[in-house]
């Protein structure tokens, strides 16, 4: 198969297993890239308006950064702000590519070794007043005061263009408490365990650190009926079954594929096509 969109998840997947040297027989290779082509020669995917054709990685953990290409190519910018939680030392998340590219914003980071990192990694950037950086834990009853400080910088809070929310826990609180600021666009990890119709959300932990099981955040089809009552739109979600992607519905309607529900773009967990996730998230117990 020549098909671009093909090689260019293949490479994404290449690129990763190099980044974390993970080592991999050849026949484990050819069989991750067969399961790749057979995937992307989905017929549903032909659709123009599908995204699961335009991944690709530059500092995204898989091919996020493509598929956020895609949607601002659709819906254009304003601002180019940025604000994202949970966004580990700073090297690979879903917004280091847009800061590459002269976009600013906000990177809100629990770990202090993290935070200390991103500093030193990032310092020109940080200098240069377009990234602000908070290191401190994130809460419903906190996050919009955490965003007005954080943002003070950068231009008042309110609307911007991306919000990427991957907190491994309370994502789904989190963002069912926020007010400081409407994005176009947010990218939010989902619990693909849960196949739609499931709707199923992690009960609230202030406390809650991931324990590295399947218990975490919340299906695609809780996640569908909060951003719809926020005026979000689902237009797709990445081949791995990792993130969800949500564009305001003012701007949604003709630029992405309809329905715009979680039967319609929800991918299961192929946690094996993501290094680092290649045994799953085992069960912790059952939901609730």
């Amino acid at each position: 198969m020549s098909d671009p969109a093909a090689l260019s998840l293949l490479q994404t997947i290449h690129h990763n297993l190099l980044a974390v040297g993970h080592m991999m027989r050849a026949g484990q290779t050819v069989a991750l890239q067969r399961e790749v082509r057979e995937l992307l020669a989905d017929p549903r995917f032909d659709d123009p308006l599908r995204l699961e054709r335009r991944g690709f990685k530059v500092y995204s953990q898989t091919d996020e950064d493509g598929i956020l290409q895609a949607i601002f190519e659709r819906i254009g910018t304003t601002d180019r702000r940025f604000v994202e939680f949970g966004v580990g030392n700073g090297m690979e998340n879903n917004t280091a590519w847009l800061l590459a590219q002269g976009w600013s914003g906000l990177w809100i980071e629990g770990s202090a070794d993290s935070a200390r990192q991103i500093g030193e990694t990032f310092a020109r950037p940080i200098a240069e007043g377009r990234l602000a950086l908070l290191n401190a834990l994130v809460h419903p009853h906190s996050i919009d005061a955490l965003l007005v400080r954080g943002l003070e910088g950068l231009g008042r809070a309110g609307d911007i263009d991306l919000l990427s929310i991957d907190i491994d826990g309370n994502d789904h609180h989190v963002f069912a408490a926020m007010r400081a600021i409407r994005p176009r666009v947010v990218v939010a990890e989902y619990n693909a365990k849960f196949h739609p119709p499931m709707r199923w959300v992690m009960p609230y932990h202030e406390a809650h650190v991931w324990d590295g099981t399947d218990h975490f955040g919340a299906s695609l089809s809780a996640y569908e009926d909060l951003y719809r009552e926020r005026g979000y739109s689902l237009v797709g979600c990445n081949i791995c079954g990792l993130n969800a992607f949500f564009v305001r519905s003012d701007l949604a309607e003709g630029r992405f594929a309809a329905p715009f529900t979680a039967e319609n773009h929800h991918h299961p967990a192929r946690y094996h096509l993501v290094p680092g996730f290649t045994a799953g998230h085992p069960a912790r117990r059952f939901p609730g």
